[in-house]
């Protein structure tokens, strides 16, 4: 028996609450974690879990030996990290997800700069604006743009706030006139980001306090893209970040209205496995990311 690995798988159950979201974790099958843990079980002679068929939980003699696990591994991996981390070379596959429009607007060039300095490395990067499980998917890295979410499997970095405009074309608003309060917006023709079923609410804050507004809702997308050229092509008002209008907004093609008002913040984040340890691949690709867009952008 690998002890070591034995511990390992131990004490991914116990974090992970159950023998399938341990193996999903390690890479495993549920089968060879079950292994694992009965073969430490019967080296030690106690039983760590008790298990139920909805449920797996620790023994007290199990909780007092993760306790003690949990060091012996930081110490093995502190040791093992000291012996290699200066010399290791990143190789291996990298596979990125982003949302499509800030993928193409911003990751690509840092990608391609990545790839240039370590070519050992072969990335996968997808790109799309569905809400992805980035670890029941196998992402080593995802970048989302939204409300910080903690979880207890990733490590969610914030980077830059992700500023948002409301703007419209100057023909929308030479043909329909410009709202002068938040409560105008139910008169417009207004463009949203996310799919019908998430319903059709802005929320925007001044000095005067919140306001949620009910829209009025032509067009739903879950793509800015999509959307920026509508509200271009004189279709109503659109709520959508810097990153994804700013050009379109200095070229006058767009024009910010309602400037006075802010929806709420957003912020473009990184999320990426919990380990005490990042691999070199992905702890390179991390600061990369960090290095080139902590300064706010839009």
């Amino acid at each position: 028996m690998d002890k070591f690995e034995s511990i390992r798988a131990f004490t991914q159950v116990v974090e992970s609450g159950g023998f399938a979201a341990a193996a999903r974790e390690m890479g495993l099958s549920r089968s060879a974690v079950n292994k694992h843990v009965i073969g430490l079980e019967n080296e030690l002679g106690t039983q760590l879990f008790r298990r139920s068929t909805r449920q797996v939980t620790p023994t007290d003699t199990g909780i007092a030996f993760y306790d003690r696990c949990i060091q012996v591994l930081r110490d093995l991996d502190e040791a093992i990290s000291s012996v290699t981390e200066l010399q290791e070379t990143p190789r291996g596959n990298l596979r990125v997800n982003a949302p499509y429009s800030f993928g193409v607007s911003h990751l690509a060039p840092i990608v391609a700069a990545y790839m240039a300095a370590y070519p050992e490395v072969k990335v996968e990067l997808v790109l799309n604006d569905r809400f992805i499980d980035p670890i029941e998917e196998g992402f080593d890295v995802t970048l989302r743009v939204g409300e910080p979410q903690v979880t207890t499997s990733l490590i969610t970095r914030e980077i830059v706030p992700a500023h948002r405009v409301l703007c419209a074309s100057p023909g929308y608003l030479e043909s329909q006139g410009e709202p002068e309060a938040p409560a105008d917006l139910k008169h417009h023709r207004c463009l949203h980001y996310g799919y019908q079923e998430s319903g059709s609410q802005w929320r925007l804050t001044g000095e005067d306090g919140d306001h949620p507004v009910s829209i009025n809702c032509v067009m739903w997308s879950n793509n800015g893209d999509v959307l920026r050229e509508a509200a271009i092509g004189d279709q109503g008002i659109a709520l959508l970040p810097t990153f994804i209008v700013g050009d379109a907004i200095e070229r006058g093609e767009l024009r910010k209205i309602l400037t006075e008002y802010h929806p709420p913040e957003i912020v473009l984040c990184l999320l990426y496995p919990r380990h005490r340890h990042l691999s070199t691949k992905v702890r390179l690709f991390v600061e990369a990311v960090v290095e080139q867009l902590a300064a706010p952008a839009g």
